[in-house]
């Protein structure tokens, strides 16, 4: 890891260039309450663009030093930055797409706690109050564009694959670029890097100007997958229910790629989501897809889902191997689909307002030892509500893996302890030896997981 620190004064460009000094104050509260810990570790997070770990703890102890402070001038307000990572400078200078996403967390950091969190109409406890604050920090955020026709394909995928995996999404990005269609990705590397940079050259042999590419990311997640360069638009949410949430209502597609732990818990969230008898008639076109050595990975995860939730949540995607322009086809397909809908409905392209989603899916879930142990992991409930708890189980595991407070959770107190029925048990083990052999739980290093499974 390349430690090389300098410090710097930066400026805003043409967002968020004044503040009031309640929103400075607020921001520089070092209380436990207050904001100053969330802003700097995303600030540092997005400095940090382009690290070989994603061990969120390595960075912040690598970085205990880095130090953010906010100046007002007469011109407006300016960041101050010390001990920052040397690798966002170039000559002295910050590079411009960093500096974007450094205000862009600034943006986001200000109006979510602000105008989302501290705003008494909004009830975070009731469903459509949940909807209308990820509505909100989108829009705020330039997100959604009205009178443009569904063209977003979320790509999801792991941030710990290997070359060949790598160069198939950016394959797969060159075909969607090609057809016109952006990109939205959780804005790390990996799979969620290449199809943005193989859309580039599509649309670069396009000739189409403006092209989008969307980077979804939240506090918990930055740090280990911070905003990859080619990102143009991006939302820090506050949460990871709320990033998927993000996720579905803009997306009109979705792509998957092989990942893990991760990359489960977003594949389970959608089929959740999808499988209310409520959504059933609603399109969104979804693609599981890989090179020809990645038929074994779906194999497994197309086992794991039958095996957990059944052949009615298998009916919800289609796989297709080693085939990045059937890929491109089926989204292109998929988005007309999408658009008859959407005109029929009377429901906004850019915001998917008339999918459901359940509470279940939305409340923020803290992956806390008792938290784990008390999941509910049998099928004496609904299909859509076991996946909403799969889902919880596989982001604990992330959370364990990756995440700062997770880490020294699992380091403190030992693994996470989950429990499901027999058959379950035996099927998120296999898929989870899958994918630690297959070496997809960790960027560097052996994996000791943080977890255990008993029936």
């Amino acid at each position: 890891m390349n430690n090389q620190k300098l410090s710097a004064s930066v400026s805003p460009e043409g967002s968020l260039e004044v503040l009031s000094q309640i929103e400075v104050k607020t921001l520089l509260d070092t209380s436990a309450k207050g904001l100053y810990r969330l802003f700097r570790n995303c600030a540092l997070a997005v400095l940090n663009s382009g690290s070989h770990t994603d061990d969120a703890r390595e960075i912040f102890d690598s970085y205990r030093d880095f130090g953010i402070n906010l100046k007002q001038r007469n011109q407006g307000i300016k960041l101050r930055l010390e001990n920052a990572p040397a690798t966002a400078f170039v000559d002295g200078r910050m590079i411009q797409g960093i500096r974007e996403h450094l205000f862009a967390v600034l943006r986001d950091v200000i109006y979510t706690h602000n105008e989302i969190l501290n705003d008494p109409g909004f009830d975070l406890g009731r469903s459509e109050h949940i909807t209308s604050a990820v509505f909100h920090i989108l829009r705020n955020a330039r997100v959604l564009q009205p009178s443009v026709d569904p063209n977003i394909v979320v790509c999801w995928g792991g941030h710990s694959i290997g070359r060949e995996e790598y160069e198939y999404t950016k394959e797969v990005g060159y075909e969607l670029g090609l057809r016109g269609l952006d990109v939205c990705t959780g804005c790390g590397p990996g799979a969620m890097k290449g199809p943005m940079k193989g859309a580039t050259i599509g649309h670069a042999k396009q000739r189409m100007a403006g092209r989008r590419y969307i980077g979804l990311t939240e506090p918990g997640i930055i740090a280990s997958e911070p905003p990859n360069p080619i990102v143009n638009e991006l939302v820090i949410m506050p949460d990871i229910e709320k990033r998927l949430e993000a996720f579905v209502r803009i997306g009109h597609g979705i792509v998957v790629f092989p990942g893990g732990a991760g990359t489960t818990e977003e594949l389970l969230y959608l089929l959740g989501i999808l499988m209310h008898p409520d959504n059933r008639d609603h399109p969104l076109p979804l693609v599981l897809t890989g090179p020809a050595s990645a038929r074994e990975y779906f194999d497994e995860v197309d086992r794991f889902i039958a095996d957990t939730l059944g052949s009615r949540a298998q009916d919800l995607y289609e796989i297709i191997i080693d085939d990045p322009a059937a890929v491109g086809r089926a989204m292109k397909q998929g988005m007309e689909k999408v658009l008859r809908f959407r005109r029929k409905a009377k429901d906004a392209f850019y915001f998917n307002w008339q999918l459901l989603i359940e509470k279940d899916f939305q409340q923020p879930f803290v992956p806390t030892h008792e938290a784990m142990s008390a999941l509910s992991l049998s099928r004496r409930q609904a299909p859509h509500e076991l996946a909403a708890n799969l889902r919880r189980a596989f982001s604990g595991i992330v959370a364990g893996n990756v995440k700062e407070h997770g880490i020294r959770a699992v380091e403190q107190f030992g693994p996470f302890q989950i429990r499901a029925e027999a058959d379950m048990t035996a099927a998120m083990d296999r898929l989870l030896e899958r994918f630690v052999a297959q070496r997809r739980m960790k960027l560097q290093g052996d994996y000791t997981p943080c977890y255990t499974l008993s029936s």
